[in-house]
């Protein structure tokens, strides 16, 4: 289930594409599977609809997804929009940290750690050896 925080500072239609990017992801959605229909998945998510549709036209742009005229929404091959998503993502995380000071030594450490299972996806219980 995507969660939404309604009260971050990022836009409800990006943490929309960053959940349906996750379920791609960790396998929870299949190519070629359907999504909801952007009225369902607004109503199950309490939020206007219009973001949901927003959300989709993002990630359709992206290849994420593609949609069927009268029919719906589906998702892509999954190496296409997803990837360069997630590593675009990725990327302009790792160049903030770099920036904020975060050692390359210490960033290739934090992704080791999450790559081996020691650490969770946000950072969360990355090991610390210092």
């Amino acid at each position: 289930m995507i969660s939404l925080d309604v009260t971050g500072r990022a836009p409800i239609y990006e943490q929309l594409c960053r959940g349906i990017c996750g379920e791609i992801a960790m396998g929870l959605l299949k190519e070629n599977s359907r999504l909801p229909a952007a009225r369902v998945l607004a109503k199950e998510l309490r939020i206007n609809p219009n973001t949901v549709a927003k959300a989709y036209a993002a990630l359709e742009r992206d290849g994420v997804i593609y949609s069927v005229a009268g029919i719906g929404c589906f998702v892509a091959e999954q190496r296409s929009g997803v990837y360069k998503r997630l590593t675009g993502e990725f990327a302009q995380k790792a160049l903030e940290a770099y920036r904020a000071g975060v050692p390359v030594e210490e960033l290739r450490k934090v992704l080791e750690q999450v790559c081996s299972g020691e650490g969770s996806a946000a950072g969360e219980g990355v090991k610390d050896d210092d």
